[in-house]
């Protein structure tokens, strides 16, 4: 979500400054870049508090400067590189801990809950999703739906990616998981699976009681993602032989990877009202339902959220 965006983008700031390693602060583009959501901003004030300003310290000084020059980024011989490379090894083990350490202090600013792995869901789920991005939250819907409902269901939703923390990813999950689908937004052609289903599968090559673990894809190309097909999911799960490398929210009738689709469910709270607008190019409906959002959000106590979708046709063609 927006407001996920801008705590650990602060998070990452932080790591990467005192853990001396280069993070990439990524989130999905167009469903989270162009969303209008209703956030809690972080104050520079309290931010400055938790800066090590000895690491930034630091961090200038390595700089390219002409007053104390120095070289680097030379070529290494077959004779040295391997061994400098894993030397390297002992910045990146530390990575996850300084990321909860900072994690937690973003915690006691604002109250809300971030792990390197967060779990939402029954304590005693059976059928979990392991997911990363704003799929997470429609996932969280549909966990709440459906164990509404009598289900067992859950969803561990990762905030690290690199390094994959087995310590943060084992102390997430419940330990009565029998199956995990893994969803994610991107394909591999030719591959076995997905980067995020491999890791996961990866992180059970040694456990003596391994759950079912099944992949899937979802929203290439900015195609929505429902609580209706995050059902589908947890439907794939509890069949005797779940599907592998599967894809939601599609009709696949060529290669037939796609999930059935059951009755449409309905997750939003009672009370909410939902709005769809249609516009044409340059009308101004884009501009007048930004407006509109802003100034509910603002100017009220209720929450405000908007999102806005494009096709290809430009005004004037």
């Amino acid at each position: 979500s927006p407001q996920e965006c801008m705590d650990l983008g602060a998070v990452a700031h932080l790591a990467a400054i005192k853990g001396k390693v280069p993070f990439v602060n990524f989130f999905d583009g167009f469903r989270t870049s162009h969303e209008i959501q209703k956030i809690e901003v972080l104050e520079y004030d309290d931010l400055a508090k938790l800066v090590d300003y000895d690491a930034i310290a630091k961090f200038k000084a390595r700089a390219l400067n002409p007053e104390h020059p120095y070289q680097k980024g030379t070529a290494q011989n077959p004779d040295i590189f391997f061994q400098a490379k894993e030397a390297a090894n002992t910045f990146y083990e530390g990575i996850p801990d300084l990321v909860e350490e900072y994690m937690q202090e973003i915690k006691k600013l604002t109250g809300r809950e971030y792990h390197p792995f967060n779990y939402y869901g029954a304590p005693d789920a059976e059928h979990v999703i392991v997911a990363m991005g704003s799929v997470c939250q429609t996932i969280e819907e549909t966990v709440d739906y459906l164990n509404a409902r009598g289900g067992k269901t859950g969803v561990l939703e990762v905030h690290l990616y690199r390094p994959f923390s087995a310590k943060y990813f084992f102390k997430a999950l419940p330990k009565s998981v029998k199956r995990i689908a893994v969803l994610d937004r991107c394909k591999e052609a030719g591959a076995l699976g997905e980067p995020l289903y491999k890791d996961v599968c990866a992180l059970f090559q040694d456990q003596k009681d391994r759950p079912v673990i099944v992949g899937g894809r979802y929203g290439l190309g900015s195609k929505d993602t429902t609580p209706t097909h995050i059902n589908s999911v947890f439907e794939n799960l509890k069949l005797k032989e779940p599907k592998n490398g599967f894809t939601i929210s599609i009709v696949d009738d060529v290669t037939h990877t796609s999930l059935p689709v059951g009755e449409p469910i309905v997750t939003a709270p009672e009370g909410t009202i939902r709005c769809k607008f249609w516009g044409l190019g340059s009308d101004g409906t884009v501009g007048a339902n930004k407006n509109s959002i802003k100034i509910i959000g603002d100017e009220t106590d209720l929450y405000a959220q908007g999102y806005f979708s494009y096709d290809s046709k430009k005004s004037g063609g």
